[in-house]
């Protein structure tokens, strides 16, 4: 059994996460090396560095996301290369902004729960939109009468902001800042959190609660590529083929 050279792996490891679709992990990584030919214990991990480490004078970056690593554009690249993505991106309303975050700071959190924290009735076009989009799950049921879903972000939701963990969060002192992704979307302060034990009213019926307007949340079109707000994937090149 022969191993392969170090150089090598790092060869394999760059042409990988620059062809693949989404973010590889360390196990999809050590799994490109067949058993009969493995990469020497710790290459992987030391071409990771490597080449994290021969970005740092480039216009892209290697970085380590919840689902694994990728090559995205750094920040700082991202509005000229932006201009590359001609379909018209998808802007979210305050009120899906609102939700989006009571979700990933509260989880898991009920319907009703964002209900009475924000004093509207929750669209359910904002949760549908929110599941179709990847960044949130139900993980759950509260043990409350009606069984209301519990709600919670998904790896998706991580990769996109470019978090490896939920604790990699912004305080919500400086939620603001998230505002910055969306500009004309600015995200308000949150109120402090509702009881795990409050009544779910919000999911019953007749609730006294107004209903939440976001129009753009149902109208929208989805883009093809919705582009990372801080620093987009690397993308594989296209290979089309022309036919006789």
């Amino acid at each position: 059994m022969s191993q392969i050279d170090p150089a090598q792996v790092t060869r394999i490891v760059e042409a990988a996460l620059l062809a693949a679709q989404q973010p590889l992990s360390l196990v999809q990584l050590k799994g490109l090396f067949p058993l009969d030919e493995p990469a020497p214990d710790g290459s992987i991990e030391a071409a990771l560095a490597q080449l994290q480490a021969a970005c740092a004078d480039r216009g892209v970056e290697l970085v380590e996301v919840a689902s694994g690593w990728r090559y995205q554009v750094r920040r700082e690249i991202h509005p000229w290369v932006a201009r590359l993505w001609t379909e018209r991106q998808t802007k979210y309303s305050r009120a899906t902004l609102e939700t989006l975050a009571l979700i990933a700071y509260r989880q898991p959190i009920t319907r009703g729960e964002i209900e009475q924290i924000r004093g509207v009735t929750v669209n359910s076009s904002i949760i549908k939109a929110l599941e179709e989009r990847g960044w949130i799950r139900v993980v759950g049921h509260r043990d409350v009468p009606g069984k209301p879903e519990l709600l919670a972000t998904t790896r998706e939701f991580l990769d996109y902001f470019g978090l490896k963990r939920l604790d990699e969060l912004p305080p919500l002192s400086e939620l603001k800042e998230i505002g910055e992704l969306e500009p004309e979307l600015p995200l308000p302060a949150i109120p402090a959190a509702a009881s795990d034990t409050a009544a779910d009213s919000g999911d019953a019926a007749g609730s006294p609660v107004p209903p939440d307007s976001d129009p753009d949340a149902s109208r929208d079109p989805e883009p093809t590529a919705l582009p990372h707000p801080g620093a987009a994937p690397v993308a594989a090149p296209e290979h089309t083929h022309e036919q006789a």
